[in-house]
């Protein structure tokens, strides 16, 4: 299972819209709860092996979950690369 280090540097390699490891931590709760109210994974992987808040967080680092920015009322749309 990753480290939290490990979690950062993929993070910051694979995602750079992602501009905190605070963003993360709150996509990733949001898309687990998804899944836990029964959205499929996004990702390939055996979700009877893999809890819903792992399979979130592999989902944002990844970059399988769009988000959008709110910055002073206006709406930004972001994409993860």
């Amino acid at each position: 299972m990753p480290t939290v280090h490990d979690v950062n540097e993929s993070t910051e390699s694979q995602s750079q819209e992602i501009d905190s490891k605070y963003r993360l931590i709150i996509l990733a709760a949001k898309r687990s709860k998804q899944l836990q109210r029964g959205a499929r994974p996004r990702i390939d992987i055996d979700s009877t092996k893999h809890k819903p808040t792992r399979i979130a967080l592999e989902e944002v680092v990844q970059g399988r979950v769009r988000f959008h920015l709110k910055i002073d009322g206006d709406e930004k749309a972001a994409e993860e690369s």
